[in-house]
């Protein structure tokens, strides 16, 4: 997850992609699922459509290495033959939902009927903001990847958890899983790694004489993640139907409703109940130290994981298609572990830390990726692909810091 600011060093035309026709349910990457039988609907095999400069589309695609993708998918779902443990929803799994929600629901009651001077307000905030960051590494990722439960309504309720946060889950599957999950760090595809002129996090981006400054001044920017979402990036997508330069369907029916209702919940809870008890420059202050908290926090784990210097920058060749990687190994290229030995970091990020294993199979439950690493690490290593992991988060944060100097430095 990153800031959503559509501002590009260069104009292009816009890419297309074709509707879905159950949009609510898009999932990513079904080549690596490890569901057995006829695909389901819920798995389509989306695809970003790259507009050339002739204005005709074409298709990206990726270079086949089949030994590697069966071999993980092999190894994986014997696995779980192996263990005999669901894929989905996990007993675990739905004590960790009921805790995080609990955590969310008591911060707030605590917050506006409760606290009664600045530095109580001050601790409920950043423990709201906090258990907000927590749903989303969690309860909504999981639900919005379909890796929640095998009842498709379930995953979509949890996956709706973004829109009580005054997010949209509809725009985050066509953003995240979509673009994101099927072209990771590929630069002028992946919406993710381009804040346009604001920063450069790839080499193939232009250089700005104020990048010099990007190491300093971005750490407060990751702050205003939620601000965007509430205020600003999910209408404007709504109205121009684009991330960025890719066109996707606007949300229609249930889906525009359930885009509405969300918006009108979060508001109440945010604003129009606190407002009622305390000054609205109270409530404005309390949210504004909320929405920092949570933003930071999830945008500092996503950095971690893909912006940093072991992480690869592909881009498509000059007049052409073709990336030149398969899909699997392109995925284990562009993202990076950190913090595996880290139990409680696990449970709190929703094992993002295992960022590898979760780009490779994310329809299975995030409780299964410190199971999962070793193998696919064993995978890597006899097909001799680089499998990077940070030892510790700060670790991890210090190369995503070297990496922003040294590309503002470029």
């Amino acid at each position: 997850m990153t800031l959503s600011i559509n501002s590009s060093s260069s104009p292009k035309p816009p890419t297309s992609f074709p509707r879905q026709t159950e949009t609510q349910r898009i999932l990513t990457s079904p080549k690596l699922s490890t569901t057995k039988g006829k695909p389901d609907s819920s798995h389509p095999a989306p695809e970003v459509m790259n507009a050339s400069a002739s204005s005709h589309t074409t298709k990206v695609k990726y270079s086949k290495d089949l030994a590697f993708h069966r071999e993980l998918k092999r190894r994986v779902e014997e696995y779980f033959q192996q263990t005999e443990l669901p894929q989905r929803d996990p007993p675990q799994m739905f004590r960790k939902t009921a805790v995080i929600l609990s955590w969310f629901a008591i911060s707030w009651v605590l917050l506006v009927f409760v606290a009664s001077n600045w530095w109580q307000a001050g601790v409920l905030s950043v423990s709201l903001g906090l258990a907000m960051a927590g749903i989303g590494f969690s309860i909504q990722h999981d639900g919005g990847h379909g890796a929640y439960s095998k009842q498709q309504f379930v995953n979509q309720l949890m996956a709706m958890s973004l829109d009580l946060l005054g997010g949209s889950s509809y725009i985050w599957k066509w953003q995240h899983n979509v673009i994101h999950h099927s072209y990771t760090n590929l630069v002028g595809v992946d919406h993710d790694i381009d804040l346009g002129i604001l920063c450069r996090f790839a080499p193939q981006q232009r250089h700005l004489w104020f990048h010099r400054f990007q190491h300093i001044y971005l750490w407060p920017i990751y702050g205003l993640l939620a601000f965007n979402w509430h205020f600003y990036s999910d209408f404007q997508i709504l109205i121009q139907g684009r991330i960025g330069e890719h066109r996707f369907p606007r949300p229609q029916g249930r889906d525009l409703v359930v885009f509405v209702l969300g918006k009108v919940m979060f508001f109440s809870w945010a604003f129009l109940i606190p407002a009622l008890f305390h000054p609205l420059w109270q409530v404005v202050v309390c949210y504004v130290l909320t929405a920092f908290i949570a933003s930071f926090v999830l945008s500092i784990v996503f950095q971690a994981a893909h912006c940093v210097q072991e992480a690869d920058f592909p881009s498509l060749p000059a007049n052409s298609n073709h990336v030149n990687n398969s899909w699997a190994m392109h995925q284990v290229a562009t993202t990076v572990n950190f913090a595996r030995d880290n139990r409680l970091l696990t449970w709190y990020v929703g094992g993002l830390n295992f960022q590898v294993e979760h780009h490779l199979f994310p329809d299975v439950c995030h409780i299964h990726y410190p199971a999962l690493a070793p193998i696919v690490e064993s995978v890597c290593s006899q097909f001799g692909v680089k499998y990077a992991s940070h030892p510790t988060f700060l670790a991890a944060i210090n190369s995503h810091a070297r990496w922003l100097r040294l590309l503002g430095c470029a």
